[in-house]
């Protein structure tokens, strides 16, 4: 292999020619043609020093490349795109800083299951090593291997295919997640045979094989459930990211058992479904006798399996299924655990339940129904507020009826109460169209959520904000508009955190910590890139500019003007705050 320096020129055929005798390829071509070669066909990234060709020779190669504003978003819009076409997303980034801000998004998809793969440029190891004071010089390997499935180098030319090859198993097999590929700058300018060069490509076989339930498990299961009088199944975002979606219809409906849908979850069986029970979610929880988990995890979301929102102690029995063994037991004793594919698993559960199998008891669907009945009658009056200014209730029920009526639009949503009452007021009647925060419960990834919906899937996207989860992103309204995507933006504008009405306890000059600047005009900032901006005071004024927002599928942001006192802090989730001992004295 020649060097970066080398005089040889490099001659990369066509895909429809066959290389000339001595013709050359290197590092960039090879990394493009690994991924090409295995089905990915978007990256995310932002440009720069050693990188910067890398995207425009992948654009030329007729990937489709989109550069951010910042890398922890160009990361967030990778890891949805795992999620959503289960083919790990790969973002580019620099080396170093861009490495590091690439590094916050690579450690939620971890945390959250999402395949997906950061390639990052970086110093000559032979610098690194001796700390030598390169550009940007970091030992990037050691410091993202704690935070992601697996990392590897990439030394050599002949080796990018296996390497490429090896991050799209690690990525996507067992419980998906985040690989980082660690690709120094004079890797990409090495050259070698192009014959030899196509030869040392890979195309991964089956990355992410079925793994079969035990027979003994599904009989565990089943007779545990046979015995349950208040049973309820719940399902996670992993059931809706194994896209196995009419084999977990089919065990729903066949049981007759309420579920509880998390909220990536939702629209897998619509929410509008009967035997839904996100309507008496305290209910179902604190009554449940028998549990049946389907890709989701006993973690904070749920309160362990555990404490005030469940019955008492060791009263509650889980059934669940997850592909990693190790998530079995993790907080509570896991009486049936079912360890395979969710396809695999429910599709086992189902044939051996047969035709014959008993329906829960109506003392407890009745009693599921009653409670769902009486708190979506309470709930009612309150989507319909006409109230000046606009709670979060008046607003969220505008967009209810919105969402109902355009069911493929991907809705992306975070915040504090914007996400938290989004989650239960919004209905989803398709699968894999809600997109928020995850398990980590992290601002920040609404643009890039954005961004990567309506690019992997071509659908409109209406991204839910709260004012305060917009600032950490929001610059990326710049990159919705530069490629004209159709995502309508509305956010939550209180004129704080949580609200916009705190005081400085000091009486000093400086606004409260939590405060923002009074009426800010976000719908300008979308003008000032070339999309199109509105203001919203009213229900009637939301419903309006959003409908005609959707309808033109132009980059579009909404203003809308929320009671800036109508907010309460961290949604549902304020007793994670500490408790000052001074405060209890």
């Amino acid at each position: 292999m020649a060097s970066s320096g080398s005089a040889q020129v490099v001659t990369h055929p066509s895909a429809s020619e066959e290389p000339g005798p001595g013709a050359l390829t290197d590092g960039f071509h090879l990394l493009i043609d690994a991924l090409k070669m295995n089905g990915i066909e978007n990256i995310y990234c932002v440009p720069g020093i050693p990188i910067t060709d890398l995207g425009r020779m992948a654009q030329a190669e007729g990937m489709r490349v989109i550069s951010f504003r910042h890398e922890q978003h160009a990361g967030h819009a990778a890891a949805i795109a795992g999620f959503l076409s289960k083919k790990p997303g790969i973002c580019l980034t620099v080396s170093a800083p861009g490495f590091l801000n690439g590094l916050t998004s690579l450690a939620n998809a971890t945390t959250n299951c999402f395949p997906m793969i950061l390639i990052s440029g970086s110093s000559e190891r032979e610098i690194v090593d001796l700390q030598q004071g390169d550009y940007e010089e970091m030992d990037q390997l050691a410091i993202a291997k704690p935070l992601c499935k697996a990392a590897y180098r990439v030394l050599h030319a002949n080796d990018i295919g296996i390497a490429v090859a090896r991050a799209i198993r690690a990525a996507v097999s067992g419980r998906p997640g985040g690989v980082y590929l660690d690709v120094p700058a004079q890797l990409l300018g090495q050259t070698m045979d192009e014959v030899e060069g196509q030869k040392s490509l890979v195309e991964v076989i089956d990355p992410a094989p079925a793994q079969i339930p035990i027979g003994d498990a599904v009989a565990r299961a089943l007779d545990l459930l046979k015995t349950a009088k208040r049973p309820l199944i719940i399902l996670g975002k992993g059931a809706a990211y194994a896209q196995a979606d009419e084999e977990v219809r089919n065990f729903v409906k066949k049981s007759g058992i309420p579920y509880l849908p998390m909220s990536m979850a939702k629209g897998l069986l619509p929410d509008t479904h009967e035997q839904c029970a996100s309507a008496a979610r305290s209910l179902v929880l604190k009554q449940a006798d028998v549990v049946v988990m389907v890709g989701a995890r006993l973690n904070w979301l749920l309160s362990h399996g555990k404490g005030k929102s469940w019955g008492e102690p060791h009263s509650t029995k889980f059934i669940q299924i997850d592909i990693e063994p190790r998530e079995m037991d993790s907080n509570v004793e896991i009486a049936a655990p079912l360890v395979g594919d969710i396809g695999s698993c429910v599709s086992a559960l189902s044939e051996a339940m047969g035709d014959a199998w008993p329906l829960p008891p109506a003392e407890w669907t009745d009693a599921v129904r009653q409670k769902k009945d009486a708190n979506i009658a309470k709930m009612a009056p309150k989507l319909l507020s006409n109230s000046l200014p606009m709670n979060f209730h008046a607003a969220l029920g505008v967009l209810k009826q919105i969402v109902a009526e355009r069911p493929d639009a991907l809705v992306v949503n975070e915040g504090a109460n914007t996400l938290d009452l989004a989650r239960g007021i919004i209905d989803m009647s398709k699968p894999r169209k809600r997109l928020d925060v995850g398990t980590w419960g992290i601002m920040g990834i609404g643009m890039g959520f954005a961004v990567g919906g309506a690019v992997e899937t071509g659908q409109p996207v209406l991204a839910i904000e709260g004012d305060s989860a917009f600032g950490f992103s929001g610059m990326e309204v710049e990159t919705i508009c530069r490629y004209q995507l159709p995502v309508c933006i509305v956010i939550f504008n209180n004129n704080g955190i949580y609200r916009g009405t705190d005081v400085n306890p000091s009486g000093g000059g400086d606004v409260a910590t939590t405060v923002f600047v009074k009426d800010a005009r976000y719908d300008q900032m979308m003008e000032a890139f070339g999309g199109v901006g509105y203001y919203a005071t009213t229900p009637e004024e939301l419903k309006r500019a959003v409908n005609e927002a959707m309808d033109s599928g132009k980059p579009c942001l909404v203003n809308a003007v929320i009671d800036e006192a109508a907010g309460t802090e961290s949604g549902n989730i304020g007793k994670l705050n500490p408790q000052s001992a001074l405060s209890k004295a």
